[in-house]
């Protein structure tokens, strides 16, 4: 996922440097989105695995 929002940054940089303002800013808005998405899942994973690792190692 975090591998699809880096694609995404580097679409929208080349197509805003090529003058396409509005497909830099769809692929920009998708970035952003995979990105917290990303982090999101990130966090509950973590959470869920320190939970689980306090629950097994008692």
């Amino acid at each position: 996922m975090l591998k699809w929002a880096l694609i995404f940054f580097v679409i929208s940089i080349i197509a805003a440097l090529f003058g396409f303002t509005g497909i830099a800013a769809g692929a920009a808005t998708i970035a952003k989105f995979l990105f917290f998405l990303f982090v999101i899942l990130f966090v509950i994973f973590l959470v869920l695995g320190l939970t689980v690792y306090k629950k097994i190692s008692n």
